[in-house]
């Protein structure tokens, strides 16, 4: 079924956030950080360091020296940079702690089409390489290192990437370099993003890497179905981070938790944990919610509710592969509506992709422990496609209360996976086919209280102040 522009698509699924009983099981429940809502003592406009909002002139001077300026205010309270109707053409750019980047109504980041603008910075120490080409990558265009406090946010201004210059150097096999992101938060914490819009990024859109106490909140990402690799929101060995109320329109995955890349990662050894995603909507040539390929330092303590994926590829998908190492373990998903997807559960571990030679195939990644629960689908293609690894089994994977309109013959393709399930339509496959109740209620991952994630990160969340 083919659907109108994006646009249209955003208030399709406003509507049904409003109507649909799905969405309003846990309307009252939120990862808020409970921000102390004091205004930063502190402001000024970009304006006032010689920007000129006609998306010819370059700013990426007129950025830094705001910040720089405001620096000063760091242990005063902090301050905000404002930016104004208009559209603000800048290359890459340096946030500070303490910092509210404000976008107006109506005021546009313009990503710069220069690659010059982008300067090229060393690979993460987790991936041992740019993700798509060997060597470094290209600087992200709103970027922070070792930063607390920081809000990105505006009243829904709108930050464009400019990325089809991008996507056609990679699909002609012409980059240098790896291309950037649009917002990368790095060895930070005390990060909050908010109501804003995010276009054509020319790589990944929101990449928390390093991070902690990280909310995401009422944001809009789009970028042409076609565009490769616009994954929408990347937690990267990362901990108690809050995804909610999000429209997501990419062409990759919506939501991909990520830990690091084969040895490289295992030697950085940083997980990914406590991640709570509710309330997202939204469309893709990949998955809506995706853990990995890059899964090395490990994935635990994953939380998602109140999903709603449509005219996509796939619902659910966790990818990994022998050399990997590491594990996804404790994963909980519910309350998940799709439409129009050609799989709706997908758990692959054959996804060979490695960054160099030097991987160890001997380690395997350990993949436990995943309940996926309380489902309903229409015009789906296949229910699921789960393989595992040939001596190294999916263990423990619990699918429960889940039903598929499918059209496929063979609704279920299953090997290398030990499991169970309860109230499946179509029926599981066979190694799933074991009943949940009562015997192995213990063996499924079941969270006492997963709302666990939002009190620690509330614990933790005294540094936000308001914009």
């Amino acid at each position: 079924m083919k659907r109108p522009s994006a646009l249209v698509d955003v208030f399709l699924v406003l509507a049904l956030f409003s109507c649909n009983s799905w969405t309003t099981r846990s309307s009252s429940e939120s990862c808020n950080p409970n921000y102390v809502e004091d205004i930063r003592p502190h402001s000024v406009s970009i304006t006032e360091f010689g920007a000129v909002g006609d998306g010819i002139t370059l700013n990426t001077k007129a950025f830094q020296n705001a910040i720089f300026y405001l620096n000063s205010f760091a242990d005063k309270g902090g301050a905000k940079l404002f930016v104004p109707a208009g559209q603000w053409l800048t290359g890459s750019f340096d946030l500070i702690s303490h910092l509210t980047l404000w976008l107006d109504k109506d005021a546009v980041i313009l990503g710069s089409t220069n690659s010059d603008d982008w300067p090229i910075v060393d690979s993460l120490p987790s991936y041992g390489r740019g993700r798509e080409l060997p060597g470094g990558r290209h600087k992200i265009l709103i970027y922070g290192n070792n930063l607390t406090d920081v809000i990105i946010t505006g009243n829904n201004g709108t930050i464009d990437g400019q990325g089809s210059i991008w996507w056609s150097r990679f699909r002609n096999k012409t980059l240098d370099y790896t291309h950037p992101h649009l917002v990368e938060l790095m060895n930070s914490s005390g990060i909050l993003i908010s109501n804003l819009t995010f276009l054509n990024s020319p790589f990944w859109n929101i990449h928390p890497v390093y991070c902690s106490h990280v909310t995401v909140q009422n944001v809009t990402i789009h970028a042409p179905s076609s565009s490769p690799n616009t994954d929408g929101i990347n937690p990267d060995s990362s901990d108690d981070i809050c995804i909610e109320d999000c429209y997501i329109s990419t062409g990759d995955d919506l939501v991909a938790i990520k830990s690091g890349w084969d040895e490289y990662g295992i030697s950085f050894g940083r997980p990914s944990t406590n991640i709570v995603i509710r309330r997202l909507v939204g469309k893709t040539t990949s998955a809506g919610i995706a853990i990995g390929s890059e899964m090395s330092g490990g994935v635990s303590d994953v939380f998602a509710e109140d999903i709603y994926i449509f005219d996509s590829h796939t619902g659910i998908g966790i990818k990994t592969a022998r050399g990997r190492g590491g594990y996804v373990r404790n994963v909980y998903i519910s309350k998940m509506t799709l439409d129009n997807v050609d799989i709706a559960i997908r758990l692959n571990g054959l996804y060979k992709e490695h960054p160099d030679d030097d991987y160890n195939p001997d380690a395997l990644p350990v993949i436990e422990k995943i309940t996926i629960k309380d489902v309903i689908g229409e015009n789906i293609k296949r229910a699921g496609l789960i393989q595992g690894i040939k001596g190294d089994n999916f263990v423990n994977i619990c699918l429960s209360n889940i039903t598929l309109s499918v059209s496929s013959k063979t609704p279920w393709n299953c090997s290398n996976v030990e499991g169970y399930s309860d109230l499946l339509s179509p029926e599981a496959c066979d190694p799933l086919e074991e009943s949940i109740f009562p015997e192995h209620v213990s063996d499924c991952y079941n969270p006492e209280n997963p709302l666990r994630s939002s009190s620690t990160r509330n614990q933790g969340a005294s540094w936000l102040l308001s914009w």
